[in-house]
């Protein structure tokens, strides 16, 4: 009876280590499944509507995308839910919920999702007046009309690396926080303000002396012209140029010349313009 008492421990102890492994490997499971919980279909659906200005305006939200532009703006905003794959190095007290490469690819609003995807809350406009924001000591940006997300997106860039931090818009200039706009500030988006406001209501408020400049086919040549340290650059619409409202409005007319002595292109993209004109205003500034 001992030598079966003996069998019947060693057998009920084997069983007893399976079992243990066994409830082991039933919580791996279950922690495995915490941590790749699989993006639902109406969350696929609600990130997805944001890719439309009514649903942003809607929901106080707009996404961003990758490494850079997710890095970038966790530094200025808290973000409302951050999706990412294993890959992404999350920043300290952020916890994303983790995605498949496939899972994030459903998602994006890219071709080639890169690691993270996050909501970002629109950021409440400053309600102060746009007027205090101008000096004859700053330079300032503003755009009248323009369309296309991605040069919208660029002259942020653009604004950011020549360290102009306000960014005054028209009403019917392209959404800020459109996905498109987002990705092609490539984070800049964290380090300048706009501001959107009816721009001709904003002009007439100006002082008579107040530099308001715009770059014209028969204005002045930008690199012979005196340029004042501080002042309002406006630059128009990607097919029709800057408004007949907003053009009699400005009292500084620069041409950026070209230098074909042949037939050449007959206009610069918007942005590109953008870049010409603030980097010889900053160059001025640096010349002294």
């Amino acid at each position: 009876m001992a030598k079966y008492d003996h069998f019947t421990g060693f057998f009920i102890n084997i069983l007893i280590c399976k079992l243990q492994n066994y409830e082991k490997v039933l919580n791996f499971a279950s922690e495995l499944t915490t941590f790749f919980k699989m993006i639902s279909k109406n969350q696929q659906k609600y990130i997805r509507q944001l890719e439309q200005k009514k649903y942003r305006k809607r929901e106080g939200l707009f996404v961003a995308e990758g490494t850079k532009v997710v890095g970038d703006l966790l530094k200025r905003y808290t973000p409302k839910a951050v999706f990412a794959t294993t890959q992404w190095q999350a920043l300290e007290g952020i916890t994303p919920q983790v995605l498949t490469e496939e899972e994030l690819q459903r998602i994006s609003f890219q071709q080639h999702p890169q690691q993270v995807l996050a909501l970002f809350p629109i950021p409440s406009q400053d309600t102060s007046d746009p007027l205090t924001l101008l000096s004859d000591h700053t330079l300032a940006l503003a755009l009248d009309g323009v369309q296309d997300p991605g040069n919208l997106g660029t002259i942020i860039r653009i604004a950011d690396w020549f360290g102009i931090s306000t960014l005054i818009c028209s009403e019917d200039t392209a959404d800020a926080w459109n996905p498109k706009v987002v990705q092609a500030t490539m984070g800049s988006l964290a380090r300048v303000n706009i501001i959107y406001t009816p721009l001709t209501d904003l002009l007439d408020r100006l002082p008579d002396t107040y530099p308001v400049y715009g770059t014209f086919l028969d204005g002045k040549d930008i690199y012979k012209e005196e340029l004042t340290p501080g002042g309002l650059i406006v630059m128009g619409n990607e097919g029709n140029g800057i408004s007949d409202e907003v053009r009699q409005r400005i009292n500084r007319r620069l041409l950026i010349p070209d230098f074909h002595q042949g037939e050449t292109a007959d206009s610069l993209n918007v942005a590109i313009a953008t870049a010409i004109t603030c980097s010889e205003f900053r160059r001025r500034a640096v010349r002294g």
